[in-house]
């Protein structure tokens, strides 16, 4: 009698380490070998698109952060050069520099975080806890600027909340030399490791022709030998002055990926310390007395209409807000008063000022972009993160889309699987860094 074999169904997640608890995969397996995957997402749907078409334009950008929660500040930096795309207005140079500066930070955290993690799940504990500490050097910097680690909502529509802390260039540079030590300790623990090589090379392969077909981009299509990038195929802000290089890798492994991820890292540090060199200094509106007033008391004053001398006098601002005050505001900020708002001064200090703030903040004011709509893509960690907008006039968008890079990646990650072995799942599904903020949206 002859024997029958029949292949076996195997749920893996969403309640499984390696799925971070959003994935659901449904796994056919001939023995240990991968004959077919269904993949299941939705788990952590957040309804980002509903809620922006619910809230003004300004009120969007916490929603933003918790897209990539991983890498915030570049979701920030997206939506509000696609609102601007629908205003028409430009910002000042040194809030370009400023954005980009903050953005490849936050890239750097992304790629240290996937590496570190895809790490962990294969047992290199010491590669994880290397990189999470070179992540807390970077968290440090970005805490110092935006007041927050994660969920920053530092970008503003026309240019950003508070400028360059006295002394960040000098504290940037001494992170980033840390940061470089502990990429080449990973090297050394990772590339150069057996067990690591094995499990990661020619694993998890897709090709050239695929990755295209299915849209992909970022490191994962990069990592197929395609050497596209936003930042250089369609350069928005100042990427286009800065000298980088988009790494690229041959067969499209799991093992290219981890490479090109590596090399992009040190790109980032170098758009970073060319930003610092090239960055014009914020212009400072008018002198002051040197009268440095307490927040709090500007506040109350303010309240009583005791506002003399406010004009003069320069605020001291909580960590969240520094940088933001009237002598900085001109350097980081658009001009346009129906878009920006005034700096404290001016809210607390005079009636014009408060007017305008007043404006802008109550619902059924605030930005009114002219009809129409606006598509801008930006690079994100894991590719091409895009907004599109549909305004209809009023202060809150009629539409908002997102391109997210995890989509077609999750897409095609049946593809990347099915050959391969069972255990070959976890490392695969750790190189496409699915973000699951931004695939549920």
């Amino acid at each position: 009698m002859a024997t029958q074999t029949r292949s076996m169904l195997l749920n893996v997640g969403p309640s499984h380490p390696a799925m971070h608890g959003v994935i659901r995969l449904i796994m056919e397996l001939d023995g240990e070998k991968i004959k077919g995957v269904d993949v299941e997402i939705g788990y952590l749907h957040r309804a980002f698109e509903k809620m922006c078409e619910t809230v003004m334009y300004t009120q969007c950008f916490p929603y933003t952060d918790r897209l990539n929660y991983v890498s915030p500040l570049i979701n920030n930096v997206g939506f509000a050069l696609t609102v601007e795309k629908l205003l028409g207005i430009d910002i000042p140079e040194r809030a370009k520099y400023i954005r980009v500066i903050m953005s490849e930070i936050s890239r750097v955290t992304d790629h240290l975080t996937c590496i570190g993690a895809t790490a962990m799940e294969l047992g290199a504990m010491t590669v994880f806890l290397y990189m999470i500490k070179a992540r807390e050097y970077l968290y440090e910097l970005v805490e110092e600027i935006t007041g927050a680690r994660l969920t920053i909502s530092y970008v503003r529509i026309g240019g950003v909340k508070a400028d360059l802390t006295e002394g960040f260039a000098d504290r940037a540079f001494q992170k980033i030399a840390e940061v470089r030590k502990v990429l080449i300790e990973a090297d050394e623990l990772l590339t150069r490791n057996r067990i690591f090589f094995d499990r990661m090379k020619n694993v998890g392969v897709i090709s050239k022709e695929d990755a295209i077909s299915h849209g992909i981009t970022g490191p994962f299509l990069r990592s197929t030998g395609v050497a596209y990038d936003v930042r250089k195929a369609n350069p928005y802000l100042i990427y286009e002055r800065l000298d980088f290089e988009v790494p690229t890798g041959t067969t499209g492994d799991n093992l290219d990926r981890y490479f090109v991820r590596m090399a992009e890292m040190e790109q980032s540090l170098r758009m970073i310390e060319q930003c610092f060199q090239q960055i014009p200094d914020g212009a400072i509106s008018g002198e002051l007395t040197g009268d440095i007033m307490p927040a709090a008391e500007m506040v109350d004053r303010a309240k009583m209409g005791k506002t003399q001398g406010f004009m003069a006098s320069e605020v001291d601002l909580d960590p969240t807000l520094q940088g933001g005050t009237e002598k900085f505001h001109d350097a980081i900020n658009a001009t346009n008063k129906d878009v920006v708002l005034p700096a404290k001064e001016n809210t607390y200090g005079n009636i014009e000022g408060l007017m305008n703030h007043f404006k802008l903040v109550m619902y059924g004011h605030g930005i009114h972009p002219p009809m129409g709509e606006a598509y801008f893509p930006t690079e994100g960690a894991n590719g091409e993160l895009g907004f599109y907008i549909v305004s209809d006039g009023r202060d809150h968008p009629w539409r908002v889309r997102v391109h997210p890079p995890c989509f077609p990646i999750m897409a095609a990650l049946p593809k990347c699987l099915i050959g391969d072995v069972m255990a070959d799942l976890v490392p695969t599904f750790g190189s496409i860094n699915m973000i699951a903020g931004e695939l549920d949206r």
